[in-house]
């Protein structure tokens, strides 16, 4: 058994918290600093950590071997089962064609590429966040917005602002299931669940939600696009927070962004068919001409084009000569890396929508009362202590909660998707030779970040059963209430440095409640101010800069691509970081569910 060491560095919480950094100081330096990749990052993080854990907080090899085993286990199931499972659905679609479909079907909505970055960016990639997350809505907004016609730059940078709103709750609520699971024992604070977590970070990103569109049609068309598509920006992230917030309060955490992105997508389709345009619409060919002017100037891609470089335009990416795509009527049909949109027939149209609907049929019943109450009890869901891990907090006859693993194996979100896998192959006649193939495949591809993940969570396992986690909030909490302002920072940090909202929780999160119970604030705010904050990071992370550059054919240049989006994630990390400021104070202190009924 291993009990905690209060200051175990000289006597001093200064020195023992300096050295507690130093495993997350490593992995930050690898990751930002050196360009080291991702998996191999945290395998060497975690070696850090365990030594440290050993020769300076006084943890038993064994038990700090454990603790990392615990922390990898987590890492696979439930997180990466989810996802795994989320991205198998996604490719099931992709190997059939329909996700080809369901992109026409989104180009046919309007022709206005402002309109067509909140639909594509900002709606569907909020569903791709719901469903897989780890940067897969960047790469696959990216492609499509390039399809339709915008310039490489601007679809990579429009794609990365879109990708924060829904970040906290990505993946079926993977980074609130984790931060549930760390922050778990921490604190004796009965609110810290999951559905407490995600109904408080469902009262912060939602007001992040209503600004996000407004700022993709500033990107795409300057003052212009404000001056023309504020209504149908302002509707789409509004409808997207109210959304936001009563599937995360009263429905389902796992469900919010699916329920959210789909709200949003149709109050934007319904402005759009409701109310005639009083504007020209701005397509690839208007700003290919010029038409761009100063508002594309303001959004920093430029007015013109630069053939074959930074400006250039779907149609010369495809082999289009420069006239082309100039040449064409502005609204005719768009032109995909598969040609011409053809014109699918409803039948088809329904079935590239169906995977997503079976989706939210099947985790709607699964969180009705009795259902969710009858699964969460044996042989469904089984708890047991980690095998030889015994670890507890310094003057503690009881083990830590971490220590205890819940193998929730049916109700677990990555089991439900494989049975929204299983009806998706019905409805789209897919052999099960071909979806075998598929569902292997996806475990190849996901290789390295299946690594990653399992690498960074046996980290933070490591840290908060040795005590740096401790160590660490019991410093910052000396800031006192200014740790408020300072907590979603910590959380983009964590984002921006390792690309996931989860791995920033698994990170952070434990550390979040631990100063704040110190300092006197409340652990539910900061825990899912880690969160909401780290979701600004996601779009300026070397991991999600590299996707989108890939995806536009600019490997090389992240940083000119990094530039673009940083100063809107400062800006929207102080607008979230004044938000938890005045939920912290009595201002918006109601806002904060109730310590009695965690209402």
């Amino acid at each position: 058994m291993f009990e905690q060491v209060v200051d175990p560095v000289g006597g001093s919480l200064a020195l023992s918290a300096l050295v507690a950094a130093i495993p997350l100081l490593t992995l930050f330096v690898l990751l930002g600093a050196l360009k080291v990749k991702a998996w191999l990052a945290g395998l060497i993080s975690l070696a850090v950590a365990i030594v440290l854990a050993i020769v300076a907080f006084r943890m038993p090899v064994g038990q700090a071997v454990l603790s990392a085993t615990e922390g990898a286990a987590f890492g696979f199931f439930p997180i990466l089962w989810i996802v795994i499972n989320a991205i198998w659905v996604y490719n099931l679609t992709v190997a059939t064609g329909h996700f080809d479909v369901l992109r026409r079907s989104f180009e046919k909505v309007s022709p206005d590429q402002r309109i067509q970055a909140i639909i594509i960016a900002f709606c569907f990639g909020a569903l791709l966040e719901a469903l897989a997350g780890f940067g897969t809505p960047v790469a696959i907004s990216v492609v499509m917005l390039m399809a339709l016609g915008f310039q490489p730059m601007k679809a990579a940078a429009v794609a990365l602002i879109a990708n924060t709103a829904p970040v906290a709750f990505g993946a079926l609520a993977t980074p609130i299931i984790t931060l549930a699971t760390v922050t778990s024992g921490v604190s004796d604070d009965a609110r810290l669940t999951v559905d407490t977590l995600g109904a408080m970070a469902g009262r912060q990103t939602p007001i992040l939600a209503a600004f996000v569109p407004l700022v993709l049609v500033f990107v795409v068309d300057g003052k212009r696009g404000l001056r023309d598509t504020w209504r149908e920006a302002l509707v789409g992230g509004v409808a997207f927070g109210v959304a936001q917030f009563v599937s995360s309060n009263y429905i389902s955490v796992p469900l919010t962004d699916i329920i959210a992105a789909l709200v949003a997508a149709a109050a934007v389709v319904a402005v759009v068919r409701m109310r005639k345009a009083a504007y020209e619409p701005v397509t690839a060919a208007t700003l290919a001409g010029g038409g761009g002017g100063a508002g594309t100037a303001a959004s920093g891609a430029g007015g013109g084009r630069e053939r074959g470089g930074v400006g250039a335009t779907a149609g010369e990416q495809l082999g289009d000569a420069p006239g082309d795509q100039a040449a064409r009527d502005p609204h005719a049909p768009a032109v995909g890396a598969d040609g011409p949109v053809v014109d699918d027939s409803r039948n088809e149209v329904i079935k590239a929508y169906a995977p997503y609907l079976i989706i939210i049929l099947i985790f709607s019943l699964a969180s009705l009362g009795p259902v969710k109450a009858a699964l969460a009890e044996a042989p469904w869901t089984t708890s047991f202590a980690w095998p030889g891990l015994n670890v507890f907090a310094s003057g503690s006859d009881t083990e830590l909660a971490s220590t205890t693993y819940s193998f929730n194996w049916l109700p677990a979100a990555g089991t439900l998707m494989i049975f929204a896998g299983i009806l998706t192959m019905l409805v789209l006649r897919i052999s099960p030779g071909r979806a075998l193939k598929a569902y292997v495949d996806t475990y190849r591809e996901l290789k390295w970040a299946i690594v990653t993940v399992m690498a960074v969570l046996a980290l933070a396992y490591v840290l908060n059963q040795s005590g740096m986690t401790s160590h660490l909030g019991r410093l910052l909490a000396e800031t006192g209430a200014f740790f408020a302002f300072l907590s979603p920072i910590l959380g983009w940090i964590g984002v921006a440095v390792t690309g996931s909202d989860t791995s920033a929780n698994a990170l952070f999160g434990a550390l979040q409640v631990q100063a704040a119970t110190n300092a006197g604030l409340d652990p539910v705010l900061l825990a899912a101010a880690n969160s909401s904050g780290g979701v600004m990071g996601k779009m300026v992370s070397p991991q999600n800069l590299a996707i989108a550059a890939a995806a536009v054919g600019m490997a090389g240049r992240e940083g000119e691509l990094f530039r673009k989006v940083f100063g809107w994630s400062m800006l929207l990390l102080l607008l979230m970081c004044l938000i938890v400021v005045l939920q912290a104070s009595p201002v918006l202190g109601w806002m904060v569910p109730d310590p009695v009924t965690g209402g």
